[in-house]
């Protein structure tokens, strides 16, 4: 760990269950107040990792004034989070970030989440009633997805308090008849909507009319949800992705590709609270960082060729999204089988 990590800078004084669901999140100094909003809704265990910027000391000291003043301001705060403090002068290493947060949890399960979405449903409930899935959950064999959406209007996404909590009032929003023109317009709609390839393999048509989980059939490499997943065993996220760009679909690739199936809940949802980004620093990283996944999925695959070849499980049902998805990287099958078993 390095020293620039201070685990439990903060720590949450309430105990809680080891099978539990901690939400995993990042946290920068403009989302301090979505943090806490984030606490008093949830009400169970968070773990934060907070970047803190120490290129100009009096930055550093007002943003940790800022944080104490989140923390002492709500009792829910002290009562769920923890915080992790990362003190350094790299900003949006989201993926080291990430780790931070899973390393500390306190229970046996994790959500990773970015903390501007709200948890618009009682999902830790809902998983109870899915004792098959969350079985599958306890045996490391699956991920369960929590679908995401967001206004279409991005100025509707900022009043939380508006959002829907369950699943009919959203799909009501989501077809919104205008009895006068007699058309439909969607109010609401899929996250990042203008690239499916982020969320589509998550089925939104299907989900709309889903009665129980199913599982996601149409992963590919850019598919970046929001899981539930345990936290022992599973994959941690590459840290060479530093800035936006395929940062957590990498992370979810190596989980995919590890044996981990994706089943998404049908009843449960996340909404995006708008906020604005710098778009110009987005598409730098991005360019870079779709140079970097590309390499990337190659050597994951051959790493987890050669794991799977070595413990014998190459022909197991353990190596299916492995063989699937990795067939589809030139050269990936004929390396592979020169791979001694």
């Amino acid at each position: 760990m390095s020293d620039k990590v201070q685990p439990y800078f903060y720590k949450a004084q309430a105990t809680f269950d080891a099978e539990d669901i901690t939400i995993a999140t990042l946290v920068t100094h403009n989302r301090f107040q979505v943090l806490s909003r984030l606490a008093s809704h949830y009400k169970g265990p968070i773990s934060a990792a907070v970047h803190v910027t120490d290129v100009d000391p009096a930055v550093k000291l007002q943003v940790l004034k800022d944080l104490d003043s989140t923390m002492t301001s709500n009792p829910d705060m002290q009562q769920y989070v923890d915080v992790h403090l990362i003190v350094d002068t790299h900003d949006r290493q989201f993926n080291m970030w990430r780790n931070v947060a899973k390393l500390f949890a306190p229970t046996e399960y994790i959500m990773m989440l970015d903390v501007d979405f709200m948890i618009c449903t009682d999902l830790r409930q809902s998983l109870n009633e899915y004792p098959e899935l969350k079985d599958l959950l306890h045996q490391g064999k699956a991920a369960v997805v929590v679908p995401a959406f967001e206004y279409v209007n991005p100025s509707d996404g900022e009043d939380w308090k508006a959002f829907p909590t369950t699943k009919k009032e959203l799909i009501e929003k989501h077809r919104n008849n205008n009895q006068k023109t007699m058309t439909t317009t969607h109010s609401i709609d899929m996250f990042h909507r203008t690239w499916t390839k982020g969320h589509g393999a998550t089925n939104y048509t299907h989900w709309y009319q889903a009665k129980a989980p199913y599982k996601v059939t149409t992963y590919n490499y850019s598919y970046e949800p929001y899981v539930i997943m345990k936290k022992s065993g599973t994959p941690w996220c590459d840290e060479r992705f530093v800035g936006y760009g395929a940062n957590k679909a990498a992370c979810l690739y190596e989980i995919y590709l590890s044996g981990i199936d994706y089943w998404v809940l049908p009843n449960d949802f996340l909404i995006h609270q708008t906020h604005h980004y710098p778009e110009e620093t987005r598409d730098r990283e991005r360019k870079y960082n779709r140079k970097l996944y590309t390499h990337y999925r190659e050597e994951i695959c051959m790493r987890y060729g050669r794991i799977m070849k070595a413990k014998g499980s190459w022909d197991s049902a353990e190596a299916v999204n492995l063989k699937r998805e990795c067939g589809k990287v030139h050269g990936f099958m004929s390396a592979v089988k020169k791979i001694e078993s």
